[in-house]
């Protein structure tokens, strides 16, 4: 936890230490998103077979160059969980939001760990009609549920937060993107290989990355420079 003091104003203040840790901390959330979305896009673009339209970014993690999406998943994870200790740290802010932060960073590296399994033709050379579920591929899915739902959670409870400290934007922001979050993951759970569904879900999790980022920038101007 930050070490907190009295100033003269008699206001809570971070030490200088901790405020270092906690900026840091905040840096690592901010670029968490950008990296992720910036990997799974240029494999996207490079890999052959995979098409946007059709397929999740998970499914990058299958074949010869699958280790790139899982150290993705998993450096994004670990990200997302410095993130969470940062707002740990933060003294109006170490309630149930750090928590399911944490939750879906650590979902993020259980998605690298246990890989989805190769579907709708990706990697080339796959059937399309490929239904094979193997252990891996359902712990897969368990983590991104889980994940997800802790996710979701996480931008009502800061929407409410925002909400009850008088900032308007802030919580319309985590609330409209926990809403849109959930009908993209909805719609992509809905039909498997679905244009529509999968466009959904994927302007989904570019929101809810450009969320966080920008959550973690706000924030990290609020802690004073040591």
């Amino acid at each position: 936890m930050a070490t907190i003091t009295a100033n003269t104003t008699g206001k809570k203040t971070v030490t200088a230490p901790a405020a270092r840790v906690t900026r840091t901390l905040l840096a690592a959330g901010a670029v968490a998103g950008p990296l992720y979305v910036l990997v799974s896009v240029a494999q996207g673009l490079t890999r052959d077979g995979f098409d946007f339209t059709r397929h999740a970014w998970s499914l990058l993690a299958n074949g010869e160059l699958g280790w790139i999406q899982i150290t993705n998943l998993v450096v994004a994870g670990l990200l997302t969980m410095a993130l969470a200790a940062a707002l740990r740290r933060l003294p109006d802010l170490g309630g149930w939001a750090p928590r399911l932060i944490g939750v879906y960073g650590a979902s993020l590296i259980a998605a690298g760990a246990f890989r989805a399994d190769p579907a709708l033709g990706f990697p080339a050379g796959t059937p399309d009609d490929a239904t094979t579920v193997s252990w891996h591929g359902m712990l897969h899915f368990a983590a991104g549920g889980i994940g997800f739902a802790c996710l979701i959670a996480a931008s009502f409870v800061l929407g409410r937060h925002f909400a009850a400290a008088g900032r308007r934007g802030w919580a319309a922001f985590s609330r409209t993107t926990g809403a849109l979050f959930l009908a993209g993951f909805v719609a992509m759970s809905a039909g498997a290989g679905n244009t529509v569904g999968n466009l959904a879900f994927t302007a989904a999790i570019l929101l809810v990355w450009a969320w966080l980022s920008a959550l973690s920038v706000h924030l990290r101007k609020h802690v004073p420079n040591a």
